[in-house]
């Protein structure tokens, strides 16, 4: 019987250790991140920039200089630009690899991300 965390897409990546979990691949993947690993780099540039928004936070919270506050979350929309740049690259790579290349779709999508 499945569980309710691998039922869910998750499982734990033995070789990762304890702590880490691996969004284990679908077919037919949705977000054309089609294999462990291109999941696993995702997951976990989404796991440092949680960690960068909540020292964020907490510098808010403790009235730190403007200055390093910017300087943060200036970092953090890079990271959540390239973290977007990834997914799309993977996304345009599985359409290719599929034969797939919608052009109207891959418009929306850059689209989308750019907004």
């Amino acid at each position: 019987m499945v569980g309710s965390t691998e039922s869910q897409g998750i499982v734990r990546a033995e070789q990762r250790g304890a702590n880490e979990l691996a969004v284990a691949p679908k077919p037919g993947a949705a977000l054309g991140i089609d294999t462990l690993e291109s999941r696993t780099r995702v997951i976990n540039r989404l796991r440092r920039l949680e960690g960068q928004v909540r020292g964020l936070q907490a510098m808010v919270r403790e009235e730190r200089a403007c200055q390093d506050v910017l300087t943060l979350l200036s970092g953090i929309r890079s990271a959540l630009d390239a973290t977007g740049d990834l997914i799309l690259e993977q996304y345009l790579g599985d359409c290719a690899r599929q034969g797939d290349l919608d052009t109207p779709g891959i418009v929306r999508a850059v689209r989308l991300l750019r907004k």
